[in-house]
């Protein structure tokens, strides 16, 4: 029997292996960390912001460490519709005609914290970021084309921002204290509807 002996690898060779192999796993990772990076920075920016811990994040966040591969497949399926990868609501846009007025509203009644990282002295009009969780809401002191009067009595009804707390019926005695008028969920979930001093419909639901 004929033995053939192995040609011998060149250094150059060796190291293009080992290069693709690094890139390789590199790129695995990249991909892994990624899935998971949205959900455990939501957590923490949580925690930061307004430190509370929410059983269904957590829940969330281990799905996410135990089943890598099938996010990592949702990622791409995502990606491969439209390319631009979609993560959360960065923030949204509230207009207001008062800024201390809302201030008092947002940050004085529900507790909101001020992003004091964003600019407010960049544009031509007042405004403020308020930490909502870890994403934001952005307070405009500009003229509101949207007629003000004649709006639906349930904010359900009406363009609103959800946002998510623990306890509703705290908020409810907030509100019955202060005068706001609200309604509750037509549905009876834990949720209940207001309006800031603007009127802009704000719904407020609780989590476990």
């Amino acid at each position: 029997m004929a033995i053939v002996a192995a040609a011998p690898l060149s250094i150059s060779s060796v190291a293009t292996s080992l290069a693709e192999n690094h890139a390789f796993h590199r790129s695995y990772l990249r991909q892994t960390v990624f899935s998971n990076q949205f959900l455990r920075s939501r957590l923490k920016l949580n925690e930061r912001h307004q430190p509370a811990k929410h059983s269904y994040m957590q829940e969330l966040i281990t799905k996410a460490s135990t089943t890598n591969n099938l996010v990592i497949d949702e990622e791409s399926a995502n990606d491969a519709k439209n390319g631009i990868g979609v993560v959360s609501i960065h923030h949204v846009g509230i207009l207001c005609s008062n800024l201390k007025k809302s201030l008092a509203f947002y940050q004085g009644l529900l507790g909101l914290e001020i992003n004091e990282a964003r600019p407010n002295n960049k544009l031509p009009y007042g405004g403020k970021w308020l930490w909502v969780g870890s994403e934001m809401i952005h307070l405009m002191e500009l003229p509101n084309p949207d007629p003000v009067t004649g709006r639906p009595e349930h904010g359900g009804r009406d363009r609103h921002v959800c946002i998510a707390i623990e306890n509703v019926n705290k908020l409810k005695s907030i509100f019955d204290k202060e005068g706001i008028p609200y309604t509750l969920s037509r549905s009876g979930r834990p949720a209940i509807f207001a309006r800031d001093p603007d009127g802009n419909a704000l719904e407020f639901v609780q989590v476990e």
